[in-house]
């Protein structure tokens, strides 16, 4: 089972898609920190204009 799985197993949910993890949408598995700051920086950002 994976991590997604898993997730899904414990929320009930069938789609997949956490809301609570939305805004991790894009981000790798596996990536580090920085790139998870790098993520949301830019979504920042981009919500700025």
């Amino acid at each position: 089972m994976t991590t997604n799985d898993q997730n899904s197993a414990t929320d009930g949910s069938d789609d997949g898609h956490d809301p609570e993890r939305a805004h991790l949408d894009g981000v790798e598995d596996g990536c580090g920190c920085a790139e998870v700051w790098e993520h949301l920086s830019e979504r920042r950002e981009a919500g700025a204009d």
